[in-house]
Order: structure tokens, then C-alpha cells, then sequence
């Protein structure tokens, strides 16, 4: 008996910074947009512009504060084309690339279990 108790204990010890990285992880990635920004610009960098037409729904304000979220979050680099013209594209860092594959499977299970809109 109290090495299953002892066994249960170690268990819930390694859940707790599991479910606290969670928490993080998803008070960034639940602010309304990131992902689905970080999603677009896994298929290659987008200027502004482009990204604006491509996220039905997005206002510019939001948008530009997404942008300015995930590249202080070292998900996204900004990049500048002096030019000319001068040239601004949003693409995903290392960092940003390496959240795809958990990205995916969470959009697999939506549309696997979460009726659409």
C-alpha cells in the first residue's frame, strides 16, 4: 500500500509542471489570433498586407499587436527590406517552427471533434 501511495505521489509531482506549462503555454498561444497567425506564416513569410487578406476577420490593430506579441515571444522575426521600396515580411523563427507539429495535431483534433462555426 504505501508504495502505491508513494508511486501516486511521484506521478502527481510530474503533472504539476506539466499542467504549469500548459497554463503558459496557452495564456500565449489562447490570446485570439496568435496561433492562427503563427499557422499562416507556416506555409512562408508574409508581409503585413498580405497577412491582413489572408485572416478574414482581423482588424489591423490586432493584428499588428499579434505580430508584435509572438516576435518579442521569439515565435516570429521581423524582417526589413531596406529596399527600395522598403519592404516589411513576418516569418517564423526556429522557436516558431518547432511549435508547428503541436499546432497540427491540435488542429486535427478540431476537426476531428469541435463542429465548425
Amino acid at each position: 500500500m504505501a508504495t502505491t501511495t508513494r508511486k501516486a505521489k511521484m506521478d502527481a509531482d510530474r503533472c504539476v509542471p506539466a499542467a504549469e506549462a500548459l497554463a503558459r503555454a496557452f495564456r500565449f498561444l489562447g490570446k485570439r489570433w496568435n496561433a492562427v497567425v503563427l499557422g499562416r506564416l507556416s506555409e512562408g513569410p508574409a508581409g503585413f498586407r498580405e497577412l491582413s487578406r489572408s485572416l478574414s476577420g482581423i482588424s489591423d490593430s490586432v493584428l499588428s499587436d499579434r505580430l508584435a506579441d509572438l516576435t518579442e515571444g521569439g515565435l516570429i522575426k521581423r524582417v526589413v527590406d531596406e529596399g527600395p521600396p522598403l519592404a516589411v515580411t513576418y516569418e517564423l523563427t526556429e522557436r516558431g517552427a518547432a511549435l508547428m507539429p503541436a499546432l497540427e495535431l491540435v488542429a486535427k483534433w478540431a476537426e476531428e471533434n469541435l463542429p465548425a462555426d
